[in-house]
């Protein structure tokens, strides 16, 4: 085998990060494009020296005419390496890139459960963080969408998704594939501008990197892997704080009181109060996450928020699902529709 300095990388990166243990079992989506080809390639030869088990799961959109072709085209080269392989087709065709991504994500950790895989391990490079922060920026998001990929999270209680390229451009991994003679499976689909992405990747990508910055890509990964620790410190005090600000005699835990079918939850505002607004803001979005259907948007939380320094007896107008929330002395109270 040729150990190649991405080899290296890569090896370094999965221990110093503690991203797999040995001997564990690695479900690898593969799409047959060249960073999923670069990644099972990766850890096909990183293998021996952990004890892995691997498979190959595909999933199948069904948003291409040769899309069929491209599952067996991954299946061969499962075949070829001699791993297991798994297809997951969608019933119908995915209309949007978000309903795409909630579905495969879904497939991946129902193919992991079912056979017993303990990481769903995927290609996503450096340059994906870069244009995922990009997007969000634009959509408008806080610092918890600016970086949003992570190395790692649960997908489920059993399954945890990991992303062993985060520091590995998509020029590298074409490299890669061409050092190696990787067959890539073009996918017709990342060519198409109609899609968000696309057009940060072939657009405005190059547009930054020509106008402003060569190094656009590296420097936008560097600021999502600092926004993530920061992230974490932040979730983690705001969760304290509100663990705080629910203790009373009056308030048990998180529920407070529940009457017929209505529940009713208790904040109390002078705690609240001595925490910078950063904090406050995120104790209202762990609440609201929990009341309603949807993430909650800034609006959701500004006014949520508003309440910690509002007169007595100030109200909110309903949110989405019915949920109101009032001030009532030192205390926000929050009543919602159990059934809604």
């Amino acid at each position: 085998m040729v150990w190649t300095s991405l080899h290296a990388k890569i090896h370094r990166t999965i221990k110093s990060r503690c991203l797999f243990e040995r001997k564990q079992r690695l479900l690898v989506a593969v799409s047959g494009g060249q960073d999923s080809l670069c990644l099972i390639k990766l850890l096909l030869d990183l293998q021996p020296k952990w004890g892995w088990h691997l498979g190959i799961a595909h999933c199948d959109h069904r948003w291409r005419s040769d899309s069929q072709a491209n599952a067996n085209h991954v299946e061969d080269l499962a075949k070829t390496w001699g791993i297991s392989f798994y297809l997951e087709t969608a019933k119908e065709a995915l209309n949007s890139e978000a309903a795409a991504r909630n579905w495969r994500y879904q497939a991946l950790s129902a193919i992991a459960q079912a056979n017993n895989y303990q990481y769903i391990v995927t290609g996503h490079t450096k340059s994906d963080r870069a244009e995922t922060l990009l997007y969000n920026l634009i959509r408008g998001t806080g610092a918890d969408g600016l970086q949003a990929l992570t190395w790692q999270r649960p997908l489920t209680a059993d399954v945890m998704l990991v992303r062993p390229l985060l520091e590995v451009t998509r020029l590298q991994t074409e490299q890669f594939c061409q050092e190696f003679d990787l067959p890539i499976w073009e996918d017709s689909t990342n060519q198409d501008v109609k899609y968000a992405r696309n057009r940060i990747r072939q657009e405005l990508i190059p547009y930054l990197q020509t106008n402003f910055n060569p190094n656009v890509e590296s420097a936008l990964a560097q600021t999502a892997e600092l926004l993530q620790a920061e992230v974490e410190y932040l979730e983690q005090t705001a969760q304290q704080l509100r663990e705080e600000a629910m203790e009373s005699r009056d308030a048990i835990n998180r529920v407070c009181t529940r009457v017929g079918d209505i529940v009713s939850l208790r904040l109390n505002r002078r705690v609240l109060q001595k925490a910078p607004l950063a904090l406050q803001r995120r104790v209202m979005r762990q609440v609201l996450q929990e009341i309603l259907a949807d993430a909650p948007n800034f609006e959701h939380i500004e006014k949520l928020t508003a309440l910690i320094t509002a007169p007595n007896r100030s109200q909110t107008d309903p949110f989405p699902g019915g949920a109101i929330a009032l001030v009532q002395g030192n205390w926000i109270i929050i009543k919602s529709d159990f059934n809604t």
